[in-house]
């Protein structure tokens, strides 16, 4: 939607959180501004994120949930792909900072000379950094910068950032900032009532800190009664109508945001900051709602990863299964695999009756054996497959070794001695030795074969996806891939980098070298996902099924999504 309306100031908007982490921040950031947008207001959006490390691109998936990679190159928070599925904001790498990247931006500062002599401190050197990565995203097509604060009131670690913020208003005007705290209303079962002391402390802190909020987004698990949202307006110094209830979605997380519209959560924010707008038209995502609990199937998608049991690592690929799954009307149920359990038991027992098997990217030797199992039982039993970065890479290797029959074929990123490297580093990335930012990253373009899956897929000649990855498919052996049935239908426009595989014989086989997971919206699904799942629905079609049957593996429950959380 086009902004009606352009403001002499951008507004800015400030998302904190207490009590306790992972209370939602990112997801209810988003959809603020998709609330926003939708009232024809122009919005960027931010995450400012307390811990040291200059980016998240060396955590591990465990400690920090997936690497979220921006057109750009940025290696960013898990959070900017809510930014990015929820809104149109333009996501660059002034949309993410670390500590890490605020004191070693000052550091270097220091070092060229640029204080003068002068002792550098948190305040003002450190705040002084924090404001100006905010002021960034400001200019004159912007209405509203939407700041998330990462972490915790109360963390040590989080108050330069809160400092910050506070000292922001006095730069700009009070009426040009505006403070949303998020926070948790526990229920105590035993007790039978909710509690709002938790809230009261959280508030307390930031208060201390010399910040007010303006509003209160109360995560509950049950209603919040007229009488506790009176309590907790007293004590937190806030109009009752600014204490918004955020209950848990029993359904889907896209119903975050049409929630909070029927708080007048939009309502209030525009009134605070006094921008005079239309309603919110939320028609379209009331129809995405609609469609996802009306599906006309429903499929099983076995994801055999490293990380299976930690939802956050593979984050985006659940999402954009769900979002082919609204597209093709069907309720996608997927099953997380560890990768490991396929080499212990084998992918007989762990994957019959899946309608659809997916390997998702990621580096390291654990658990790779498992996922070249899990290939060749999708290839070899015709059940649609789509290979994601490591996931085309372990492809190659299994189509090599069991079918051109390249003994022993290998990436060697795992062996290095292998005597067929099908899989080898880049020619750039060869006299790398710092890990952080340094693959090859972000946006590149692809060309696509004519008459190939994936042409079909997008219906374009050529695409431009996302990448995150150091090794690539070793063309030298690109004939006899072909030779033996597995042809390579995208690649770099010089024609030298395979960045798509598919086996043209079989029902729906497709890997790629990029992370198409990140361009998936819920309003408009990723292509070769929407393919993928197609493929998925008319194998389940053409075995007459109901529908309603599992997978043989009864140790493996489906993910608990709910769906796309």
């Amino acid at each position: 939607m086009e902004s009606h309306l352009r403001y002499s100031m951008t507004k800015h908007i400030f998302v904190t959180g207490g009590v306790v982490s992972s209370l939602g921040k990112g997801l209810t950031s988003a959809s603020i501004g998709l609330l926003l947008e939708q009232r024809g207001l122009s919005v960027k959006m931010q995450k400012l994120d307390p811990y040291i490390n200059v980016d998240p691109g060396t955590m591990s998936p465990y400690q920090h949930g997936e690497v979220y990679v921006l057109d750009d190159g940025s290696e960013t928070d898990l959070d900017l792909g809510h930014y990015e599925r929820f809104t149109n904001s333009p996501l660059t790498r002034d949309s993410n900072y670390t500590t890490g990247q605020i004191y070693l931006s000052v550091i270097e500062k220091e070092r060229h000379g640029e204080f003068l002599g002068k002792t550098v401190q948190v305040i003002p050197h450190i705040t002084n950094e924090i404001k100006n990565v905010v002021k960034r995203l400001v200019d004159d097509d912007t209405d509203v910068v939407i700041t998330e604060i990462g972490g915790t009131v109360g963390d040590i670690e989080s108050q330069p950032f809160l400092e910050a913020i506070r000292q922001f208003s006095q730069d700009v005007g009070k009426d040009n900032c505006l403070y949303i705290h998020l926070t948790l209303v526990p229920y105590l079962k035993a007790a039978g009532e909710l509690k709002t002391k938790p809230t009261q402390h959280s508030v307390g802190q930031l208060r201390e800190i010399g910040i007010q909020p303006d509003i209160l987004i109360c995560r509950t698990e049950q209603e919040i009664s007229r009488e506790d949202c009176e309590k907790i307006a007293l004590f937190c110094n806030v109009p009752i109508e600014a204490v918004i209830e955020e209950k848990d979605m029993d359904f889907s997380i896209y119903e975050v945001p049409l929630a909070l519209k029927e708080r007048k959560l939009d309502e209030l924010i525009t009134d605070r900051l006094n921008l005079s707008t239309p309603e919110a038209n939320l028609e379209d995502w009331k129809t995405l709602l609609h469609d996802l609990r009306n599906p006309q199937q429903e499929i099983s998608i076995a994801v055999v990863g490293k990380y299976a049991e930690h939802k956050d690592a593979y984050k985006s690929i659940y999402e954009a299964l769900d979002h082919a799954g609204i597209h093709n009307r069907a309720q996608v149920r997927i099953v997380p695999i560890q990768s490991e359990l396929v080499e212990r038991e084998g992918p007989e027992r762990l994957l019959s009756g899946f309608d659809g098997i997916l390997i998702p990217g990621g580096f390291g030797e654990r658990g790779i054996e498992g996922k070249v199992q899990s290939i060749r039982f999708a290839r070899e039993r015709e059940i649609p497959f789509f290979g994601i970065c490591l996931g085309m890479q372990t492809a190659c290797i299994e189509f090599g070794r069991n079918v051109v029959k390249l003994d022993g074929a290998h990436s060697t990123e795992f062996d290095k001695n292998t005597s067929h490297p099908v899989i080898c580093l880049l020619d750039e990335q060869k006299n790398i030795t710092d890990m952080g930012g340094t693959m090859r990253l972000g946006a590149q373009p692809c060309v696509l074969e004519e008459g190939s899956q994936a042409k079909a897929c997008y219906q374009l000649n050529e695409i431009s996806e996302r990448h995150r990855h150091r090794y690539e498919f070793n063309h030298v052996y690109r004939s006899q891939f072909a030779a033996h049935g597995m042809t390579v239908s995208g690649t770099s426009p010089d024609g030298l980098l395979p960045e798509i595989v598919e086996i043209p014989e079989h029902p729906w086989f497709v890997a790629v070298q990029f992370h198409p997971e990140f361009k998936s919206k819920p309003t408009k699904s990723h292509p070769l996902f929407a393919g993928f799942i197609q493929a998925a629905v008319n194998r389940r079609a053409s075995r007459g099924d109901s529908g309603t049957d599992q997978p043989v593996n009864e140790e493996v429950d489906a993910l608990d999504l709910d769906p796309a959380e």
